[in-house]
């Protein structure tokens, strides 16, 4: 017996030179059971089942050319991202040390 499970969800894009396209997104699951009588088959009908779903919802995508500006704030924001985490790393490994070398001053470390 094969079963087949189909979603359909209407999709529509609006790219940014005007151009509209309408299409359909799907999903297909398949299920798959030998049946027949005898000790391994298993009890049902024999028969190929599809099984389909359309979905109420639709997805618009639509495409936007950023700005200039956009860019260089999003450049921006990872310059000081990366700043951020270096400035972490090196106070860790400042303080780091100076633990051990206070360790090691007073003869505590091995």
């Amino acid at each position: 017996m094969f079963s087949y499970y189909v979603k359909v969800v209407p999709t529509s894009y609006l790219r940014a030179n005007g151009e509209f396209v309408s299409s359909n997104q799907y999903s297909v699951t398949k299920h798959h059971k030998k049946v027949g009588g005898g000790i391994l088959g298993e009890q049902g009908l024999p028969g190929v089942f599809v099984t389909y779903e359309l979905s109420p919802m639709m997805v618009k995508y639509t495409e936007k050319n950023r700005s200039f500006m956009h860019f260089l704030t999003g450049v921006c924001a990872i310059i000081g991202g990366v700043f951020t985490v270096a400035g972490l790393v090196d106070a860790f490994i400042y303080h780091s040390a100076r633990a051990i070398q206070k360790k090691i001053d007073l003869g505590k470390a091995t």
